[in-house]
């Protein structure tokens, strides 16, 4: 059976092994989890386990992504490597030495292309505001990559497309939604929390696909292998974010399903979703992600969650047969 399904836990309790399920425990009662079509736990609350827990889903191969009680991400918890290829790792480094700068181009300019169809959706309804940012990222941004350019300048112009995405948003988006500037850590306001949470779904999306390869985490292209992260898995995140993150945010957004008053800690500035708020963010970040559509190449349809693996496979035949890696294309949707 496939492993398809992803279980979240929004309430804190305790997660333990009971014969071969998995019982989870609260004020509520228990509530038990089948382990033979589980792929990952979402953790979004504080949670309690012991090293027997941890065993018992290691041996299922099961990833475990924690949150604290605010909501930000604290780490995952991931299997040992059950795909390891010597081969390939070196490869991959190789890959790393050789040919950074042409995989790193090729990521931006696929970040830049899917941004590009998310803004001309809004164009072609009657959002004429956003031609100097379309006529921006389809004419200066692949001149610019043309090139000879070093990691840090690809890097650069990555933050004016992300930079310039973001202000867009005001020609679109209602009022409480409209960004002044992009924070992190910790978000200050309510699209800083949606764009934060939802970048971290799908990072996590990301890792545990890549775990299905025979791929090193570790390695990356465009961001720094020192960053002490699953840095690939940032990678190939980046071109998935405009198609899946901020279309789920702008959907849920712009048919009021998510709310400021309703959907937000008021406690917190607002700068954080409150249960029910990341329920329903979930729900239709989970629709999106599992999206179906026919790939041009294999004839037959395909989710965007499986588009994540492929990507992972895409990046190994260039590693291995040198075949140029290009990143996954929304108008093309390959």
């Amino acid at each position: 059976m496939a492993k398809n399904h992803t279980r979240y836990i929004f309430s804190m309790g305790e997660l333990s092994r009971k014969d071969n399920s998995i019982a989870f425990r609260n004020e509520k009662g228990n509530f038990y989890i089948p382990i033979e079509d589980t792929r990952e736990i979402y953790c979004l609350s504080e949670v309690s386990f012991n090293t027997k827990f941890l065993d018992f889903i290691s041996r299922a191969r099961i990833t475990l992504h924690l949150f604290n009680y605010h909501g930000n991400y604290s780490g995952t918890f991931y299997p040992k490597e059950a795909l390891i290829s010597g081969d390939l790792t070196i490869k991959q480094s190789l890959t790393f030495i050789n040919d950074r700068l042409s995989i790193a181009k090729n990521i931006v300019q696929g970040i830049a292309s899917n941004i590009y169809e998310v803004l001309y959706h809004y164009y072609r309804h009657d959002k004429k505001e956003l031609k100097t940012t379309l006529d921006w990222i389809k004419n200066e941004v692949p001149r610019f990559l043309e090139k000879e350019i070093t990691i840090e300048q690809i890097m650069f112009i990555e933050g004016q497309i992300w930079m310039k995405f973001y202000a867009s948003f005001v020609h679109f988006l209602p009022e409480d939604f409209v960004m002044n500037k992009r924070v992190k850590r910790p978000p200050d306001n309510p699209i800083n929390a949606l764009i934060s949470f939802g970048n971290t779904l799908l990072y996590t999306k990301t890792i545990s696909s890549i775990y299905h390869t025979h791929l090193n985490q570790s390695i990356s292209f465009l961001h720094s292998p020192s960053e002490g992260r699953f840095s690939l898995s940032l990678d190939l995140s980046e071109v998935f974010k405009p198609i899946i993150v901020f279309r789920t945010i702008f959907d849920l957004v712009g048919r009021k399903q998510l709310q400021v008053a309703k959907h937000f800690d008021k406690n917190l500035n607002y700068a954080l979703l409150n249960e029910e708020g990341k329920k329903i963010f979930i729900n239709a970040f989970e629709e999106r992600i599992n999206e179906t559509f026919l790939h041009p190449k294999l004839k037959r349809k395909v989710s965007y969650k499986q588009c994540l693996k492929y990507e992972g496979y895409k990046l190994i035949k260039h590693i291995v047969e040198k075949r140029e890696f290009k990143p996954f294309s929304l108008k093309e949707k390959q």
